[in-house]
């Protein structure tokens, strides 16, 4: 009598568990079109700025910031490395000039590629020497 009740409490447990799975799913937000406002400000090497603004349904940073030609770089082992960004290039191996990428105030610690925006994300891309 005693694993009857425990198979039943068993099952009404999963069953609770399955229905609350279900209604979190049919909640959750979704990418809409339009539905991400978003600025993507850039700071260059002579530390004038230009602010971008977009509404995107793109899931990633780096989707919308090639797509609107802003940024160019390749694939590499761990994601796009940008090299320009709005027509100003940076690179290393001359003077040890890279795009430092923030979201909001804090360092990015993926590439852009990787950067999940949000609606009302604010964006950084800071010409930096390194």
């Amino acid at each position: 009598m005693k694993n009857k009740k425990l198979w039943a409490c068993l099952l009404v447990l999963v069953l609770l568990m399955g229905a609350m799975s279900a209604l979190w799913l049919g909640s959750r937000e979704t990418a809409k079109e339009g539905s991400k406002h978003i600025t993507v400000t850039v700071v260059h090497k002579d530390m004038t700025q230009k602010k971008f603004e977009f509404v995107t349904d793109a899931e990633y940073l780096g989707q919308v910031l090639l797509k609107e030609g802003i940024i160019q770089g390749e694939e590499g082992a761990y994601g796009l490395m940008i090299s320009a960004v709005d027509g100003e290039t940076a690179d290393w191996n001359t003077d040890r000039s890279y795009w430092a990428l923030y979201i909001g105030t804090e360092y990015a610690t993926t590439g852009a590629d990787g950067v999940v925006l949000t609606d009302g994300g604010e964006y950084l891309l800071e010409y930096t020497i390194g």
